[in-house]
């Protein structure tokens, strides 16, 4: 039987394992624990991998490890095979006989942050089914039986328990194309000659920023309101005119270059995305699904 083409292709997979683990903990500690290796055992793998593929895959620091932007797209790519094997290997074993996770979400927090992110929790929990909902309604858990949920607000209107999981930063973001002549957006004051983009869900969003940098006049700018930020950052990138982005929910968008931030002038505000637990029974999955996004949200700060 001839081998493959894509097989030749393939680095060596106990230290791709390795470079998975890693990037997905941020930590070599927490890896070789995982792997019930020692971190020198770590450090090799990883080593052979760079060398495998000629390029450098982390940087070392004082507090520990950080994905070189090689080592990001790389992880991206690899990540996702991995849940995909995982997630292959469980149901061929037969083990998804427990009924879902049922999370609900806003449609924006679930397409731009727990969509990237969630291959990591089915990796590491190939025996919990993740099922997602998405509303911009309140969670009420008796009618929407659910297990947990992702809301925004400041926290206090969640019945149940809530954990903040980050601040809302909102900024304007535009097509990169926007900062080039003819159009020359190089100050907020330039906003006048733009369409102002935004969610009717997030009304606030503009006038607030505006406030912030003490150009509240400019408010009347705005243009009529989308349905969606999913939405209005899409009409952004097409160069529509200028949003005002939630920069949490947008970093895949600015690490690729679709889109872009032209003052760097964020507005943190007292609201966020807050996870929620039911104020009754709280299922164990549920707790775990909860101490992972409060993990990964923390492990991204640290970036």
């Amino acid at each position: 039987m001839k081998e493959s083409p894509a097989f030749k292709s393939l680095p060596p997979l106990n230290p791709l394992k390795v470079f998975e683990t890693v990037a997905r903990l941020g930590n070599l500690t927490k890896a070789a624990d995982e792997l019930h290796v020692t971190q020198s055992a770590v450090s090799r793998q990883l080593g052979v991998l760079e060398k495998y593929l000629g390029v450098k895959l982390f940087t070392r620091e004082a507090r520990g490890v950080s994905l070189t932007k090689s080592g990001q797209a790389y992880h991206q790519r690899v990540g996702p095979a991995f849940a995909q094997i995982a997630s292959a290997t469980a149901e061929l074993r037969g083990i998804r006989k427990e009924p879902p996770l049922r999370v609900l979400a806003y449609t924006t927090f679930a397409a731009k942050w727990l969509l990237r992110h969630l291959y990591k929790f089915e990796q590491s929990h190939p025996d919990i089914e993740v099922l997602i909902t998405s509303s911009v309604e309140p969670v009420v858990f008796e009618r929407d039986e659910v297990d947990i949920a992702i809301q925004f607000g400041d926290g206090r209107a969640h019945h149940g328990h809530s954990v903040l999981l980050f601040r809302d930063i909102i900024e304007p973001v535009c097509s990169p194309a926007l900062l080039l002549a003819p159009h020359q957006l190089s100050s907020p004051r330039d906003l006048e000659r733009f369409k102002l983009l935004y969610s009717r869900y997030r009304s606030s969003d503009w006038p607030d920023w505006l406030q912030h940098v003490e150009l509240g006049h400019l408010a009347k700018y705005t243009s009529p309101p989308l349905p969606s930020s999913l939405l209005a950052y899409q009409a952004a990138i097409e160069g529509l005119g200028v949003a005002i982005g939630q920069t949490r929910l947008l970093e895949a968008e600015f690490l690729s270059g679709l889109l872009t931030r032209p003052f760097d002038l964020p507005l943190t505000r007292d609201l966020g995305y807050f996870a929620v637990l039911p104020p009754r029974h709280v299922a164990p999955k549920a707790k775990m699904f909860l101490d992972w996004l409060c993990a990964e949200t923390e492990a991204i700060d640290r970036l």
